[in-house]
């Protein structure tokens, strides 16, 4: 199998790149801190995590803090094992080129 082949479109966004990159390293992250950091409008950032939770790549749990709406995301082991393959890929292209 090719390296190409381990390239997952599903990641093909640097926004979604950047959700999955900061949930590697952070066990949860809220919208607002994830819309900061990737400079992401709201509705950019929104259906960019639409698209991983579907996927099944991210969890989404929404709560209230007092009385305001809290998002927050975590990455699932798939999402994690999908992430990983896919940066190893990236690697292995590069260090062929």
């Amino acid at each position: 199998m090719s390296i190409i082949n381990n390239i997952n479109k599903v990641f093909d966004h640097r926004i979604r790149l950047g959700i999955m990159s900061v949930l590697m390293v952070n066990e949860k992250m809220d919208f607002t801190t994830l819309k900061e950091l990737l400079g992401a409008t709201d509705g950019n950032l929104a259906s960019h995590t639409k698209a991983l939770e579907k996927a099944e790549y991210i969890l989404v749990e929404k709560r209230f803090i007092g009385k305001k709406p809290n998002t927050s995301y975590s990455a699932t082991k798939l999402g994690q094992a999908a992430f990983k393959k896919h940066i190893d890929a990236l690697e292995q292209l590069l260090k062929n080129t």
